[in-house]
């Protein structure tokens, strides 16, 4: 996608994801944002909820030091090429949601682990877990992916087969 952004000579440049103040969502707004970016999707809400609880640990006004935005945590140019604003909650949980959701569409066709991998693509790019067939190696990354299984198995209860919608 190509984007072009015009500023008046007279004004100094703000960076984007500084256009909007992130509004500090409640618990119960961000189940809700959840619940319907999830069945857009067609994923588990506890899945899309798990990464959420990783990420950000719900709170939508989270900054990571690498400039990840948000409740998913996602970059503001990745939310760019999508049209969407990573700043803004809803956005946010929208384009990360949509990310995720092309993510369990490629690793359910080619893994059995498809669910580990996904998590690890989320964490550490696909280009990673393909160039490692499968999780990295990276300390980080096995133990976002830890982290994500447990919060998924603590949300979904552990009797329950995971189904997600194949594209």
């Amino acid at each position: 996608m190509l984007f072009c952004f015009v500023y008046p000579a007279t004004r100094e440049f703000t960076p984007f994801h500084q256009l909007h103040e992130a509004k500090l969502l409640s618990r119960n707004e961000v189940f809700e944002l959840i619940q319907r970016s999830a069945r857009k999707h067609k994923l588990a809400p506890e899945f899309v909820k798990s990464i959420i609880a990783a990420e950000s640990a719900f709170r939508s006004d989270a900054v990571s030091s690498k400039g990840a935005l948000g409740l998913m945590q996602v970059m503001p140019e990745t939310a760019r090429e999508m049209g969407l604003d990573a700043s803004i909650p809803e956005q946010n949980v929208e384009a990360g949601t949509k990310y995720l959701s092309t993510l369990v569409a490629r690793y359910r066709k080619t893994s059995r682990n498809w669910l580990r991998h996904t998590i690890a693509a989320y964490n550490a790019g696909p280009g990673n877990v393909d160039k490692y067939r499968g999780v990295p190696p990276f300390p980080e990354t096995r133990a976002y992916v830890t982290r994500v299984l447990g919060f998924f198995k603590a949300y979904r209860g552990s009797a329950r087969p995971v189904r997600f919608a194949v594209r």
